[in-house]
């Protein structure tokens, strides 16, 4: 019996289940035939063909057809790759708008490369003709019904102003908690779980930002070694939450539950996305989607010889965002997690090659204006990673207003400074929330997301116990990750059983979480930092979805994790650390910061220009903040003074003059702190590399 198949609508794209049957929408500019393929549980293909075409989508409606229904598409076109058109319909193809895939590359099930594997650089030249049907993923019509009860209510909606960031692994934070039932370890449901949430709510943190989660695919070469693609840049489904997170099977419902769990326990939903590449690599990558459906569309190719791709990325290729209909993918893809999924915001991973009209960076890309003018885009957190491979790419500080930026600046200076090697004037910049980057095009503090340690390096435990990555579990003969770790290993290298050194290394780590959490902009703690988890000194540790990646909670520095949870406290109750507005050195009474040297004076010109010296205070004014409550009111707080010795000896401090406060009370110190009584003119002598904070009393 012939199916019926009705001509349908050409948008949306993707598949649109409307309780009756699905309409579906292909988008390829430069295909000849489109065939829908339907597949049933045995994995039997059901062929379609698409005789309906508006604006290049390709369309039909099929009654009957639901959600569960596996599918996916054969595009019919010129295999012709010195002219970039690399159609090959013996491959079948993932759907780029499916809101549900049903899992991996089967690698060794057929072959889903375009050409025949001979190893010769000019393979990809012939056409391979086998079918790859058994090997793709199948795209999956789903149910958009998903009862939110009041979350539009309950949404947190915290400012920027007071964010603190949690970049954690969906896996890897519960893969080993024992508070989490085991099946739901190392899942969506997992991280929605009390054990999870408690744990997450009792540290107060405000955002979980969550390594890449649309649908991943790993590459060829890490299926040979037996790894996998970890982290998840590796996107092949913009859409679809990645399925091998989800415990029940049903990953969009499992995702939209974890998110509405995180904002019933007051905390918002980032995602890191990856719309600068994807999973295909280059010129003799696999066919997955986008290559086969339209390469010339999809990818950058190179104008003089499209047979390769523009690679800003250092993956193998780039995605094309100047093609007005790529450029809608990533905004419906925006708008589908924000509206359907009530995420909270955005990191763009390489998001300086989204923003590449044509070779040069561009600030005023489409890219952007087509975010500024969006009602619902433009009201989410946006995060730029504000650097890519290609010529220009390090653009920290370039990106327009609503942006706020990963802070690689922030990164190098603070590591720099507790090792003994940055310069107070840059240290200062970097803790005063780097005006000299942000405040010029009229952006605040919080446009400088601060961090120490992110997932991609050594984890905080790691940069204070390595001098050197150690990478040889990834294969590569430690020949991945970068070099420029700007790490101190405090006098061994790796696990040691000097309690001197270990005394080092628990007090730098303090130093680290004290000065990232009593910054100016917007702190991010690499999830786990708080416990002191490890990675062995593997600083790429990209590939390992294992003991390497995963919390260790068997053995968490609880001294640590006590110390982090005081600091987000007193972050959170005292807005003098997280101001609205950059200081300008002066007040009614008191200037609104004040740096000054041991001695207790000002610091001159000379003083700053003085690359030797490593120890500096900062007064830092509560009665000068120039900011006010929603109702109206001036917002005040506490005034603070912040004594910083990152000298290899202890140093004497003299606590300022009367003015700026008769007795002061120390709030905490990172190491010993010695003074008979905190009342000005007193010397108080701070350990070596260490940090004291005092609350004017």
């Amino acid at each position: 019996m012939t199916r019926p198949v009705w001509p349908g609508k050409a948008f949306p794209l993707g598949p649109e289940w409307d309780g009756d049957g699905t309409n579906f929408a292909l988008f390829s500019e430069n295909a000849e035939r489109v065939e829908l393929c339907l597949f049933d549980g045995e994995d039997n293909e059901e062929r379609i063909e698409l005789h309906e075409r508006a604006a290049f989508n390709w369309h039909c409606y099929v009654p009957g057809v639901g959600p569960g229904q596996r599918y996916g598409y054969r595009v019919h076109g010129p295999y012709e790759p010195l002219k970039g058109r690399r159609f090959n319909p013996a491959k079948l193809l993932i759907d780029p708008y499916a809101k549900a895939i049903d899992g991996v590359v089967h690698w060794d099930a057929a072959n889903v490369l375009p050409y025949v594997p001979t190893g010769a650089a000019d393979a990809d030249l012939a056409i391979d003709e086998t079918d790859s049907g058994a090997a793709v993923p199948k795209s999956i019509v789903v149910d958009p019904g998903f009862d939110w009860e009041d979350d539009d209510w309950v949404r947190p909606r915290i400012p920027w102003h007071e964010t603190v960031i949690y970049e954690v692994h969906v896996k890897g934070l519960t893969q080993r908690r024992a508070e989490v039932r085991e099946d739901l370890r190392g899942s969506y449901a997992g991280l929605a779980s009390e054990g999870a949430i408690d744990y997450l709510r009792s540290l107060g943190v405000t955002a979980v930002e969550l390594l890449p989660v649309h649908h991943i695919a790993d590459e060829g070469f890490l299926h040979d070694r037996g790894l996998t693609n970890y982290w998840g840049y590796s996107t092949i489904g913009y859409f679809a939450p990645h399925s091998l997170y989800s415990a029940t099977g049903d990953q969009v419902r499992e995702f939209k539950g974890m998110v509405k769990a995180l904002h019933r326990a007051g905390m918002e939903v980032i995602l890191d996305v990856v719309y600068n590449h994807t999973a295909e690599g280059n010129q003799l990558g696999p066919m997955l989607s986008f290559r086969g459906v339209d390469n010339q569309s999809y990818y950058r190719l190179v104008p003089d010889d499209p047979r390769y791709y523009m690679d800003y990325t250092g993956t193998g290729n780039t995605l094309n965002p100047v093609h007005p209909t790529v450029l809608r993918l990533i905004m419906d893809s925006l708008r589908y997690f924000v509206t359907e999924c009530h995420v909270d915001g955005f990191r763009f991973d390489l998001a300086s090659a989204l923003a590449r009209e044509f070779y040069e960076v561009d600030r005023l890309s489409a890219f952007f204006d087509i975010i500024h003018q969006d009602p619902i885009l433009s009201q989410v957190k946006l995060i730029a990673e504000p650097w890519d491979v290609g010529p220009g790419g390090y653009q920290v500080g370039n990106f327009p207003i609503l942006w706020s930026e990963w802070n690689g600046i922030y990164r190098d200076t603070m590591r720099d400074f507790w090792r003994g090697q940055a310069p107070l004037r840059d240290f200062a910049s970097r803790f005063g929330g780097s005006a000299d980057l942000y405040q010029l095009d009229g952006r605040r503090p919080f446009a400088s997301i601060n961090f120490i340690t992110a997932h991609d390096g050594f984890t905080l435990r790691d940069l204070v116990s390595y001098n050197d990555k150690h990478n040889e579990a990834n294969g590569e003969s430690n020949q991945d990750g970068t070099d420029d770790n700007r790490s101190w290993n405090c006098g061994a290298e790796g696990p040691t059983d000097d309690p001197a050194i270990e005394a080092l290394r628990s007090r730098q780590q303090r130093n680290f979480i004290a000065t990232l959490l009593l910054s100016q902009g917007v702190p991010m703690l690499l999830g786990g930092d708080e416990i002191g988890r490890s990675q062995g000194g593997n600083n790429n540790a990209w590939c390992q979805d294992n003991e390497i990646s995963w919390f260790d909670w068997d053995d968490p520095d609880e001294e640590l994790l006590a110390f982090t949870r005081r600091l987000i406290e007193l972050r959170r109750t005292h807005p003098v650390f997280r101001r609205t507005r950059f200081f300008e050195g002066k007040g009614e009474q008191l200037p609104d910061v004040w740096w000054m040297r041991p001695d207790g004076r000002r610091m001159t010109r000379r003083d700053w220009d003085n690359t030797e010296s490593r120890a500096i205070g900062v007064f830092l004014n509560g009665d000068e903040l120039r900011s006010e409550t929603r109702q109206g009111e001036e917002v005040r707080d506490d005034s603070f003074l912040l004594l910083f010795n990152a000298h290899f000896e202890p140093l004497a401090f003299r606590l300022p003059a009367r003015r700026f406060g008769t007795r002061w009370v120390l709030e905490l110190a990172t190491g010993a702190c010695d003074c008979d009584r905190y009342v000005p003119g007193a010397d108080v002598t701070v350990d070596a590399r260490s940090l004291a904070l005092f609350r004017r009393a």
